[in-house]
């Protein structure tokens, strides 16, 4: 049954969004002492990880192991692996629950989100930092800015967003009233989110359901542990059951039940390239069974790049080499994986990169001394290492270079340098801990923003580092397109809701910027709706008269 929106008369403004403050976690803080407890209650721990259907958890008894990347012997959780029927079930589930969520005020749903802010900022702050740090093997400052920032600020910003759409009405003329609805998508948004950053996860899901909409949500299963946390803090912030329903399984079962069914309203989507370009094709070939044309919205690959003009900065350029490159070991959609340096600053930038990495320390995250810690999984590892092993014989290996995998994923920092331009590691997207720096003649440097902008089909992040505003305003011009996220004088990572919306273009996805109206747009179907006060009661126009 649907439940009637309370009555409430007035203009509601939301809070005031502000961004959630980063906490140190220096020793002897009570939030290194509460996160220190939180990780060995989750480390003794197995969660058991369940399907939810319309709010009923569904244990399927096909069963996967949650490891810890840097202790791949350490199981922390199984999830249950969705059954087809679980995703029928799932989409029946979405449009009943609709039904009501889409009923509700926005104010209402938006309640919902900014609750999960509040207790995310709060109590369970240690809860989704732990989950993210033993499941995807990132540092507690790489985790606080994912899992408990970042996320905290998309549930209260989208619902700013959200608001300000909302009030965008069009202009009346006399006798009329204008008015714009901005309607839910008829059908479910199907949300495929990956390993690296927990607040995708959150974001893909809550975004959509914000706007009216339901969700089946297909989280990474490298990522299992933190996408379980945050959908029950949605479920206790107050959302419905069916609102959004949890399918972990393997992707290609999940997709192929959910890309096929006429209900299908919308994909949101972070990965790589190659998957959203196969769901895209579904989807087109699918067309004549769809009730609408689905909304695609994707965030995908990048080869996200450096270059250092000879006015730089040497040492601000080798900071942004070694966070850029290497902070969550370079498994950041932004992370950087190519330089681009003159021969005036590559000696001074070489060594302050070297002497930055030799420091380094690699290993469980739950030491907070270390600055990195294991790749994902054996598929990464052994991918990244290929690519490794080939810079030793083809390249020159100037910083890290090995790797072990006996106790868990681990990849040293590696910093390479080639003398070819089109070199593979240049142009390839590696996703590990790999920076592959090109020297350039310092003559050349408008040559090389073009080698910058056309090497790779991606445009992600990027950054130009320069104290010269010509040389600044050269990079702007030069690789507009090359990045949808750009910086001036720092390293292309760590973009911040509200201030830096994300997402690129060309083969990076379609760039509907995370974090922002843009995206939320994606979510809507915009309804006109024209009222006449008084309306005519004779056909006929003046124009018909008699002279």
């Amino acid at each position: 049954m649907t439940i009637p929106a309370a009555p409430v008369n007035g203009i509601r403004r939301v809070p005031l969004p502000v961004n959630e403050p980063v906490k140190s976690y220096a020793p002897g803080s009570p939030e290194k002492a509460e996160l220190k407890r939180r990780l060995a209650a989750m480390t003794a721990d197995c969660a058991d990880i369940p399907v939810v259907v319309g709010g009923k958890e569904i244990r399927t008894g096909d069963l996967i192991d949650v490891r810890s990347p840097h202790d791949h012997q350490r199981v922390i959780g199984r999830f249950h692996r969705a059954r087809p029927e679980d995703v029928q079930a799932a989409i029946a589930a979405a449009a009943e629950a609709q039904k009501e969520w889409s009923s509700w005020r926005w104010e209402d749903r938006a309640a919902v989100m900014l609750r999960a802010a509040e207790l995310l900022a709060t109590t369970w702050r240690s809860t989704l930092n732990a989950a993210t740090m033993l499941g995807q093997s990132k540092t507690i400052y790489q985790s606080e800015i994912d899992a408990a920032c970042e996320m905290t600020d998309f549930f209260r910003f989208n619902v700013h967003f959200a608001q300000d759409l909302y009030s965008e009405q069009p202009v009346s003329s006399p006798g009329m009233w204008n008015q714009t609805d901005y309607r839910h998508l008829e059908g479910f948004v199907y949300a495929v989110t990956p390993f690296n950053f927990t607040a995708i996860g959150g974001n893909l899901t809550s975004a959509p359901a914000l706007m009216g909409n339901t969700v089946l949500w297909k989280p990474a299963s490298s990522s299992m542990l933190s996408s379980w946390y945050m959908f029950q803090l949605m479920v206790e912030a107050g959302l419905p059951p069916g609102v959004i329903n949890f399918l972990p399984g393997e992707a290609s079962a999940v997709s192929s039940v959910a890309l096929s069914d006429p209900g299908l309203a919308g994909v949101h989507f972070t990965g790589s390239t190659g998957v959203f370009n196969s769901m895209w094709e579904t989807i087109g070939k699918n067309m004549n069974r769809y009730r609408s044309y689905p909304r695609i919205v994707g965030e995908t690959g990048g080869k996200d790049f450096i270059v250092a003009h000879p006015s730089a900065d040497a040492k601000s350029v080798a900071v942004g080499i070694v966070r850029g490159a290497f902070e969550y070991q370079g498994q950041k959609c932004s992370a950087a994986s190519r330089a681009y340096i003159p021969k005036s600053l590559w000696k001074d930038v070489l060594q302050y990169a070297q002497e930055m990495i030799a420091d380094i320390k690699m290993g469980d995250v739950a030491d907070f001394r270390n600055f990195m810690g294991a790749v994902i999984d054996k598929k990464a590892f052994t991918s990244i290492t290929e690519y490794v092993t080939e810079a030793h014989k083809s390249a020159k290996v100037l910083a890290g270079g090995k790797f072990n995998s006996e106790k868990g994923w681990f990849i040293e920092p590696t910093l390479v340098q080639t003398d070819n331009p089109s070199y593979r590691l240049l142009c390839e997207e590696i996703f590990g801990p790999v920076m592959t720096v090109y020297v350039y003649d310092d003559a050349k440097w408008a040559e090389t923003l073009q080698i910058v902008d056309q090497t790779s089909p991606y445009a992600l992040t990027g950054a130009v580092f320069a104290r010269e505003r010509r040389a600044i305003l050269e990079a702007h011009t030069a690789l507009r397109n090359a990045a949808g996220n750009f910086y001036v004088n720092d390293k292309p990572t760590g973009a911040v809701v509200g201030q830096q919306p994300f997402g690129g273009a060309r083969g990076s996805g379609t760039n509907d910027k995370a974090g922002s109206k843009m995206n939320l747009m994606r979510w809507v179907s915009a309804r006109t709706i024209k009222e006449t006060f008084v309306p005519p009661t004779d056909y006929t126009y003046p124009f018909m008269g008699e002279e």
